[in-house]
């Protein structure tokens, strides 16, 4: 039995590998243990970056289409299948390769393999050369992530039916595909097949792409990506998969269908993704999970068992990388005794389509189900000097604020690197910063940021650029 380590944590993650390498700068003796050799977990390996890397590429098509336009031509991209896997590998190899480096660097205690809780203070690791070894913690950290979430009856066994992590090794590009879930995963991916070439037909059975996203923002994003699909189909669930040995036949229900049955050479189920909390040792522990799934935790992300934490998606909503790492510095400040809390006023959230959707903070939708009174300022990017230099005036960027304070409470944007421009909207919105702020601070011009700038006047009521009612003062 080796001696009892100050801190353990469970997967290497954007949740994990944060916390491990956080709590060694801060001076504590760590282990991590992982399944992969070097850190990255899911995002890195099979995840944000290996699709942002697609994503990277399926915006270069686009934009050597739109060049024609403009009057230059480069002739019609050609794709070579290997190169481009060649590239996706090797950037996740970079990634996960400076992750390691960085490990070594901080002395962290790296181990390859799987744990398995024995007790609240006790683990064993399977290690990936065939050797066991059991450890003996003070504090422990969970950041064991997330899965695909499958559909009872749909996900059937067939090389022909893909998750996100097995349509992200590009096998071939299907002449037809099936996207099942119009979520920000199904548009993401439905958009790099599409631009390599395949017929790409998505089905949601919500009314609206991106269910749960602000409704006005999706309606800027639908009008420019749902003509690049081969079709649209809302309000539709698939009832129904065979693999006949060549296709996969399909049948749909929902109203307007005119094919209730068709065939697709590879179909992609994207519904969401499910925590990772069953299967090493949960059980073992005092540990507390929700109906849903999640380990419930407190705001130092402590669980039921006080040297217990859980942080990332196993931890609740939202499942994004960047909260898993915010999250592992409070856990980890917490074990330290420190005054921590987690408690963001604005968690932001990026669809990588083109044109990309992002928000933060309280939307509108939100707003409407809270009965928060809320006053709405947007600025089309139709009058943005910049998107109109670039060709792309497809944008919208609005702002919610408190008619009673003039706080900023949301910020979103749909339009070219929206992703790139949310931030400041998240520093608005925690700095409690007032819609008169936004418009006082002087932006570049002509950039797309400015429209924050430009939103903010309108609300205030004397935008440059647009001409509205002015707003009435109280």
């Amino acid at each position: 039995m080796a001696d009892k380590k100050q801190l353990v944590v469970i997967g290497n993650g954007p949740g994990g590998y944060a916390a491990a390498f956080y709590a060694a700068d801060m001076g504590l003796d760590v282990t991590m243990i992982g399944e992969e050799k070097n850190p990255g977990g899911v995002c890195v390996y099979k995840g944000c970056i290996p699709s942002k890397a697609l994503l990277h590429v399926t915006k270069l098509i686009n934009e050597a289409n739109e060049a024609v336009e403009m009057g230059v031509t480069f002739g019609k991209p050609k794709v070579d299948l290997d190169k481009l896997r060649e590239f996706k590998n090797n950037v996740v190899t970079k990634m996960t390769g400076g992750a390691g480096q960085l490990a070594k660097a901080k002395k962290v205690n790296t181990i390859q393999g799987f744990a398995t809780f024995n007790t609240s203070q006790s683990l064993t690791v399977k290690k990936v050369d065939g050797t066991e070894e059991t450890i003996e913690f003070e504090n422990a950290i969970i950041a064991t992530g997330s899965v695909p979430t499958k559909i009872p009856g749909l996900s059937i066994d067939s090389p022909r039916v893909m998750d996100s992590t097995s349509a992200l090794e590009l096998e071939d590009i299907p002449k037809k595909m099936l996207v099942i879930g119009g979520g920000y995963i199904g548009l993401e991916l439905g958009s790099v097949y599409t631009a390599i070439g395949s017929k790409v037909t998505v089905v949601e059975m919500m009314p609206n792409l991106l269910p749960g996203a602000d409704k006005d923002m999706v309606n800027v994003l639908a009008k420019t990506l749902t003509p690049k699909f081969e079709n649209v189909y809302l309000s539709t669930k698939v009832v129904d998969l065979k693999d006949t040995g060549k296709k996969i036949k399909v049948k749909f229900e929902g109203e307007g269908i005119e094919n209730p049955e068709q065939d697709f050479d590879k179909v992609l189920i994207s519904i969401g993704r499910r925590p990772v909390t069953t299967g090493f040792g949960l059980e073992n522990t005092a540990v507390k999970v929700t109906e849903r799934g999640f380990i419930e935790i407190d705001g130092q992300q402590r669980t039921s068992v006080s040297n217990l934490y859980a942080i990332g998606d196993v931890a609740g909503d939202p499942m994004l990388a960047h909260k898993a790492s915010a999250e592992a510095k409070v856990a980890v400040d917490a074990i330290m005794g420190k005054k921590t809390v987690f408690e963001p006023n604005a968690i932001p959230a990026v669809v990588f389509t083109d044109p990309e959707l992002a928000w933060a903070g309280l939307t509108e939708t939100q707003a409407k189900e809270k009965g928060i009174k809320v006053e709405v300022a947007r600025f089309p990017w139709a009058a943005s000097g910049r998107a109109t230099t670039v060709g792309r005036n497809d944008g919208l960027t609005k702002i919610l604020v408190d008619p009673e304070t003039e706080r900023v409470l949301g910020v979103g944007i749909v339009g070219v690197n929206a992703g790139e421009m949310i931030s400041e909207g998240v520093v608005a919105i925690e700095m409690a910063a007032l819609a008169g702020d936004l418009g006082m601070s002087i932006h570049p011009h002509p950039t797309l940021s400015e429209t924050l700038m430009e939103a903010a006047d309108v609300y205030l009521g004397h935008s440059v650029h647009l001409h509205r009612p002015k707003r009435k003062k109280k």
